[in-house]
Parts: C-alpha cells; structure tokens; sequence
C-alpha cells in the first residue's frame, strides 16, 4: 500500500487540492508541470516551501488543482496545498517552524474577504456625493 496524502487550502475566493504520493519529484499544477507555470511571480510563490523543505521534494510527486480567485490566489492557495502536505509527509516539527518563521500565510489562512457592495454608492464604502448647490 502506497503512501497517499490529500490536502486543501484557500486563498480569497481560490480553492486548491493536492494529492501527495511516492514518486520522482514531479509536481503539477492543474496538470502542468510548475517549471512551466506562469506568470513568473506566481511561479516564485508556488515554489517557496519547495525551496525550504530541500531534498525532501524529489521523492515526492505533487498534483495540485486550483480552481477561483484570480492568478495570485489561486498561487498562494497552491503553496499553501504544498506547504501543509509536505509538512503531513514528513511529519517534521523543525520544517513546520521553518515555514511559520518565513511566511506563516503558508499554513495558516488569511481571514480577510472583499466585503459586499452597499445600495447608495460605487463600493463597500464609498457613498455618491451631495452638492447643496
């Protein structure tokens, strides 16, 4: 029986799932590999904990789905889908304080969310102006 890990994260309105599992290294984001994912900042996000965990990576193949928000979320959904499941497959307490010390969004999520528009004006807080003129 092979070694299987599910993990989840969200980001905004993005939601990613990863699956965990023996391998070569070989990590994909929404089927394709993350060596050709784009932009190229989303591309550093994604990357991260990759970069910090080290060796660990290359036994391990990582498939990601994204699916909402916009490019950026739905980068730091990926990350964060990486960061908390290489953490489950190590169960390794010192790369767990690695990722809280550089970045803790990597594990836990941001709360905030866009707050609804209001009747009376363009946004959530902007109002229309009155002119007593």
């Amino acid at each position: 029986m092979k070694k299987v890990i599910h993990t989840s994260g969200k980001r905004k309105t993005a939601i990613a799932r990863g699956r965990f599992r023996e391998g070569k290294g070989r990590i994909r984001i929404n089927k394709r590999p993350v060596e050709l994912y784009d932009p190229e900042l989303a591309r550093l996000k994604i990357t991260e904990p990759l970069v910090l965990a080290g060796d660990i990576v290359n036994s391990i193949d990582i498939d990601v789905k994204v699916v909402g928000g916009g490019v950026m979320g739905q980068a730091e959904a990926a990350r964060m889908v990486i960061a908390k499941g290489l953490i489950q497959w190590t169960s390794d307490m010192d790369l767990k304080e690695k990722f809280t010390q550089y970045d803790r969004t990597m594990l836990v999520g941001d709360p905030r969310r866009s707050e609804p528009k209001k009747y009376g004006g363009r946004g959530a807080r902007a109002r229309r102006q009155k002119s007593y003129r």
